[in-house]
């Protein structure tokens, strides 16, 4: 096997305005090796990987294929290349079938018709080869999630790369799908593919990689045989620092707080999505709400907040009814949401921090007089806020778009719990934030259990799930499919739950 790097990016420096993304990078990928990219939000990760696909080009610094330099102008010259991309977020046609998906934009031998005969053969040829499971008749809508990222797979195979690069793979499969993926990515860097595998779980990237690089604020930190280092030393690369392991302490939960029966709700496409759903959370416990995205978990979430309506059932705050109550009544019943889409139902983007903080409570008493705001009170507070949540911001005033996603998501959290409530649901709460910000997010969400807050845990990582819930929920298909105690189920049985598939030990809901 040739020692000459199948890819190879040398000095890459690339700027944005007011931001230098990368800076004299230097990163290589050898041919059968699944090679990991560390970094915090902002390290500069995504902006090396679409300069390698063609959808950047860089300031300076050069990219060769095969000891070659080459010019990368787009993703068809990188296609081209031999170079492909698995987006976190598909970039298929729900509509079409699976042979047609992989046909689009490819020449056909029977221009201008799609020879699917053809492409169904060799998607089946594929399927075969490397164990992906695919039916090329099949519509990519009939298709769970871990089948469509199959079928992403098989098309960038299709088109003949030899490099695959992967950004947060395993972000919406179950624990099984993730097993099958990785059978499959070791099966690809066996028959010589290589791999660029982009991943926030460091218990992943210490399993699946051969090779690991870490880039902070655009730099190389360093280059390492994953075998050779700990997830501590990657922790340190990547933020800088040592960071805290977390030490959920034993809390005796009080009386239920939050109680959810016999809940029912339509979904966006007029369809019921949630079937009787029956939940009861205590005072001073987190109880995890686990599934495989699109189960019902952003409907449930939506139900308790009250941002979507309530087809049958009830829910409760202590003995108070707040099934049909607004917003507002719901913060004043001691309700608070983190919501899992933060720019669209949490924050309003072109407002400044400090307006981001008072969405809810600028007609308080404690900051309004009638129609009169007393804003030397509301700054106070919001400097308050900020510092208590260690907000990273130039300033109060400074738009909230110009802040990190990581800090962004701090700020509304801020925001929620600086309310002192007695429920707090936090849905998906460290989605796309780095390291340090996740790690932030868990400690405050822990002192806010030992506060005696009742939280409800929404979240597609069941790592986080493990490790704060005292109980874990398993969401699938708009049903509770059981409730366990923390270690009382393996993540193997939770994840069988995930897919729809019982345990009778852990099928009955613990009160």
């Amino acid at each position: 096997m040739s020692s000459t790097p199948l890819v190879e990016m040398r000095n890459i420096t690339k700027h944005f305005p007011g931001v230098r993304a990368n800076a004299r990078v230097c990163f290589d990928i050898a041919r059968g090796e699944v090679h990991a990219l560390l970094g915090e939000n902002g390290a500069g990760k995504s902006t090396l990987m679409r300069q390698l696909y063609g959808l950047y080009q860089p300031d300076s610094g050069e990219i060769l294929v095969d000891g070659e330099r080459v010019a990368l102008r787009s993703p068809a010259d990188a296609i081209r290349a031999g170079i492909g991309m698995i987006h976190q977020h598909f970039m298929l046609v729900p509509s079409l079938t699976v042979a047609q998906n992989v046909a689009l934009g490819m020449p056909s031998s029977r221009a201008p018709l799609l020879d699917l005969k053809r492409v169904s053969a060799r998607i089946d040829e594929l399927s075969r080869e490397y164990g992906l499971r695919v039916d090329p008749r099949a519509f990519v809508w009939q298709l769970s999630v871990g089948e469509q990222q199959r079928v992403e797979i098989v098309k960038a195979l299709y088109r003949g790369a030899r490099l695959l690069i992967l950004d947060e793979p395993t972000a919406v499969l179950t624990p099984q799908e993730v097993v099958d993926l990785f059978l499959t990515l070791k099966r690809m860097a066996r028959e010589g593919h290589s791999l660029v595998f982009i991943s926030h779980k460091l218990q992943e990237v210490m399993d699946i990689s051969d090779r690991v690089t870490v880039l902070r604020d655009g730099e190389v930190i360093g280059t390492r045989s994953t075998s050779s280092v700990t997830r501590q030393e990657l922790v340190r690369w990547m933020v800088g620092r040592e960071l805290a392991e977390l030490e959920p302490r034993p809390v005796d939960p009080g009386p239920v707080r939050l109680s959810v029966e016999r809940l029912t709700a339509m979904g966006d496409r007029g369809l019921e999505t949630l079937h009787g759903v029956e939940l009861q959370v205590r005072a001073g416990e987190i109880l995890g709400l686990a599934g495989v995205s699109g189960n019902g978990q952003r409907e449930l979430s939506e139900c308790l907040a009250g941002m979507r309506r309530v087809s049958g059932g009830r829910i409760l705050v202590g003995d108070r009814e707040i099934t049909t109550a607004t917003v507002d009544e719901r913060i004043a019943a001691g309700v608070a949401c983190v919501p899992e889409e933060r720019m669209r139902d949490g924050a309003i983007k072109e407002f400044s921090v400090q307006e981001n903080v008072f969405l809810h409570d600028h007609s308080s008493r404690q900051f309004s007089r009638g129609i009169f705001l007393r804003f030397r009170r509301m700054a106070a507070h919001a400097a308050q806020v900020v510092a208590d949540f260690a907000v990273k911001t130039p300033g109060l005033e400074t738009p909230l778009k110009n802040l990190s996603g990581g800090n962004i998501q701090k700020l509304i959290m801020a925001r929620e719990l600086s309310r002192h409530p007695g429920v707090l649901i936090a849905a998906q709460p460290t989605r796309g934030v780095d390291i340090s910000s996740t790690a932030y997010i868990h400690q405050r969400l822990l002192e806010q259990r030992e506060a005696g807050t009742a939280i409800l845990l929404v979240s597609e990582d069941l790592e986080e799930i493990c490790a704060l819930s005292d109980r874990v929920a398993v969401i699938y298909e708009g049903r509770i499919m059981g409730v366990v105690r923390r270690g009382e189920a393996t993540r193997e049985q939770l994840g069988l739950m995930m897919a729809g598939v019982a345990s009778t030990e852990s099928s009955a809901p613990a009160r």
